[in-house]
């Protein structure tokens, strides 16, 4: 008996990395799978193929799990609708959707493809709404469901290169947070992961030096995918009832949950702002209190600790 004993779950991007590690734990924790994957390359180019989400299906089932294959693409609406009709057509209901689908095109914004920007601001963040919207009405009817979305610091800290990545990841921040808030009095959860782990988005990364490389290295080998997985099957479990839009970060055997942007500080004028009043007063004073645009490595380095 598991976690997810008696639970149907779909996970994204299940073919490798992070979404296959989910979707083999999910089915070794007792849930019914829905492994999809489109089966394309890292950038999202190319037609695709079923084989790599019918080939860890395979492995769920050998492992006497049950467990479909589904290769269409999270960035289609009418798919993921097909896809969540799937999941209750082939083992009778749904209970939670992990969706860590995803690609990568990165490149500097004053460089940056309008085609890029657009393809993976459709993968990631249409992608997330897809999903939520898609099965948003039987949770609610149900009265219960949970979603365990993939964000990134990329997009919570920032990342030079990856202007489309952070935009896509902070809006699944955004659309996490209002789904959880208005699923409260419905049983519907949504939590969302900011995952430190060796995959081939990582790998696809430049190494560039010496200290580069050890980092490689010391991610191969302290931060796993299998890692990252532990968290989002556990929050789909009955278990974390309790736990609705929040922020986390799995680094290796470290769990961070992120605070949420608030006020910091506040600056008033009786008589109203001017923008020579501004220059002056206010934005001297706050100063102090900002946050450096250059100290995203600093904040949270990417060493394992």
């Amino acid at each position: 008996m598991g976690v997810l004993s008696g639970k149907v779950v779909i996970v994204t991007g299940a073919g490798n990395g992070i979404g296959k590690e989910c979707a083999l734990l999910a089915g070794r924790e007792g849930a019914s799978v829905v492994v999809n994957d489109l089966g394309g390359g890292l950038k999202g180019e190319d037609a695709g193929s079923s084989g790599p989400a019918e080939e860890v299906a395979k492995q769920i089932r050998a492992g006497g799990g049950k467990a479909v294959s589904n290769s269409d693409s999270v960035s289609d609406y009418d798919a993921v609708a097909a896809m969540c009709e799937q999941a209750k057509k082939e083992f009778g209901g749904l209970h939670a959707i992990i969706n860590p689908a995803g690609i990568l095109r990165d490149g500097m914004f004053h460089k940056m493809a309008i085609e890029d920007w657009k393809a993976v601001i459709d993968v990631h963040l249409h992608g997330a709404f897809n999903c939520c919207r898609a099965s948003i009405e039987h949770f609610r009817e149900q009265g219960s469901g949970s979603y365990v979305l993939f964000t990134s610091t990329s997009g919570l800290i920032g990342n030079i290169g990856q202007a489309n990545y952070a935009a896509a990841k902070l809006g699944v921040m955004g659309l996490s947070r209002i789904v959880a808030m208005e699923g409260l009095q419905k049983g519907v959860r949504s939590n969302i992961i900011a995952p430190f782990a060796w995959t081939r988005m990582i790998a696809s990364i430049p190494v560039k030096d010496e200290a580069s490389a050890a980092r490689v290295e010391r991610m191969k080998d302290g931060m796993r995918a299998d890692q990252v997985a532990q968290l989002a099957v556990a929050l789909c479990a009955d278990g974390a009832k309790d736990t609705s839009g929040q922020i986390f970060a799995v680094r290796g055997n470290e769990v961070f949950l992120f605070n949420q942007p608030r006020p910091v500080r506040a600056m008033a004028r009786l008589e109203g702002w001017t923008p020579q009043s501004l220059l002056d007063q206010a934005l001297p004073a706050l100063k102090a209190s900002y946050t450096d645009p250059g100290a995203s490595a600093s904040v949270f380095p990417y060493d394992p600790v």
